[in-house]
């Protein structure tokens, strides 16, 4: 593991060019010696590192340590005093530590620190991670567990880091996405033969036991779900994508196709890919005193993403969601009477599907494949909830159990209650999306992925930091919304920074 120990930053021995001569002489030896070149490239890694301690250590020492004179007058008119000590901070680059020895202003020592010229200078962090750090720690953290993170960085950087300032670090960071997102440029109006299309779902994230809770007693092992284990996040998704028309044949055999089979001859063009797709999660949570619910900001921004994107109404609004009523009632309330097309998920439909055919022939069977072909292609040519009415039909005279026709009868329900959402034959037909990949795609990445992990749990303020900085990521914002949170990162922590731009620094200007 590669361990650096800090120099002090006032050591101006450092050479540059010595470096540079130290490092052809390792390739010349390496070179001549036939090290290999895995161990070549390790040694030019830990010397480039080296180097860069160095060089960043005489940036410091180059810069001084911001001393402007007796006092200093606020851009307000206040006149602050230099205060007799030196403040070090710590400040962690990817190079290593460092310490740093800086003149401060204020009224008296006892009262706040009200100016320190160098910290506005270098636009430091208010922690001391640096933001090169923070950025790489928390690209990591949003794919990863930040034990890992920490292994990782550890193995590159010759750093260490605790998972408690690494989960810090990712709710300060988060905290600037809302912030952020008030600056994100609208996403182009549809054109063309695009279709907008919203979804929403929802996934429990394991929820950490508070300290104060009593301690597990027998009674907690008993069947049935554990109150208070999770919380429910909600994902949103807006994407426009353009028409896509089929027949309820092609969609059974791109559904049933074997994949060691050879290409259908004819077979249909490349399916059109999601443009623009934006992606937003919520947790249920409590803040302060105010219960948040999740379906109050991402079906609120869902309506408002699709009004920006098409506000003369101009193109089908497509919403395709699963079976839950509670979603289908919480978009309904947003988007009251505007027009629009609701789809419920083919596969969720399917998914009925195949438990009804299981209930007739085994899993795996010829007889159960055929039957399923037979429904899937009846619920896509347009016969919607009459199909589970039919099985019912079907199930007396081969002398189904009466379980199993109770079974039947509240899947004939499930159909019975999405019938308006179930005109597949006029979907295809019109080239609209039937099936959730988007959304259910986004919950996978968003939340099982990444928060659903083994013996994973949560506190639900670390969850919800994690989710918006995943959202960032998933969206392809992440640069952009980095440079966003340094920038206003650094107006808020140096309102007098003007004070110090045009200041010749003394060692700066002897150099």
């Amino acid at each position: 593991m590669l361990m650096m120990r800090p120099a002090p930053v006032e050591d101006k021995s450092f050479d540059p060019q010595s470096c540079m001569d130290e490092l052809q002489t390792f390739i010349r030896s390496a070179a001549g010696g036939g090290t290999p070149v895995h161990e070549v490239e390790h040694g030019l890694w830990r010397r480039l590192l080296q180097l860069g301690y160095q060089l960043q250590g005489q940036f410091f020492s180059l810069v001084g340590d911001g001393d402007q004179g007796d006092t200093v007058a606020l851009a307000e008119g206040r006149v602050v005093r230099r205060l007799p000590e030196h403040h070090s901070r710590p400040y962690q680059s990817v190079f290593g530590s460092f310490e740093l020895d800086r003149v401060v202003y204020g009224t008296r020592e006892s009262q706040r620190i009200e100016f320190v010229p160098l910290d506005a200078r270098l636009g430091l962090p208010l922690g001391k991670f640096s933001y090169l750090l923070q950025d790489w720690d928390q690209a990591l953290a949003v794919e990863t567990p930040y034990q890992q993170v920490n292994q990782v960085l550890s193995r590159i950087l010759g750093l260490e880091q605790s998972v408690a300032s690494l989960e810090q670090m990712t709710r300060t960071v988060a905290a600037d996405v809302d912030p952020y997102r008030a600056t994100q440029p609208p996403a182009p109006v549809v054109s063309g033969e695009q279709l907008l299309v919203l979804s929403g779902d929802g996934k429990g994230v394991p929820i950490r036991k508070p300290a104060t809770a009593p301690p597990i007693s027998a009674h907690d092992h008993q069947p049935g779900p554990k109150p208070d284990r999770k919380k429910m996040a909600l994902v949103g998704a807006v994407y426009q994508v353009d028409s896509y028309p089929r027949t309820p044949h092609e969609v059974v055999e791109a559904l049933f196709h074997d994949p060691a089979a050879p290409a259908t001859v004819g077979a249909t063009s490349p399916r059109p890919a999601p443009q623009h797709k934006r992606l937003r999660a919520s947790l249920n949570r409590q803040e302060g005193t105010t219960p948040v619910r999740a379906a109050d900001e991402i079906f609120p921004w869902l309506a408002a993403e699709a009004q920006q994107r098409d506000p003369e109404h101009q193109r089908p609004w497509v919403v395709l969601m699963d079976g839950q009523p509670c979603l289908w009632e919480e978009m309904a309330q947003v988007l009251g009477d505007t027009p629009r097309v609701e789809i419920l998920d083919l596969l969720h439909a399917t998914g009925y599907l195949w438990e009804a055919v299981h209930l007739f022939h085994p899993p795996g069977s010829e007889m159960a494949l055929q039957l399923m072909k037979l429904l899937v292609l009846g619920l896509l040519s347009g016969v919607g909830a009459a199909l589970i009415p039919w099985l019912i039909d079907q199930a007396e005279p081969i002398g189904l159990t009466a379980a199993h026709r109770e079974r039947l009868e509240q899947i004939s329900q499930y159909f019975y209650h999405n019938q308006a959402r179930l005109h597949y034959d006029q979907y295809l037909a019109a080239g609209y999306p039937i099936a959730s990949g988007v959304i259910e795609g986004a919950c996978r990445h968003v939340i099982k992925d990444r928060l659903e992990r083994t013996a994973m749990h949560w506190t639900v303020p670390g969850a919800q930091a994690l989710l918006q900085l995943r959202c960032v990521a998933l969206n392809g914002d992440w640069e952009a919304f980095m440079k966003h949170y340094i920038d206003q990162e650094t107006a808020r922590l140096y309102p007098h920074a003007g004070l110090v731009e045009s200041v010749e620094w003394p060692l700066l200007k002897a150099a």
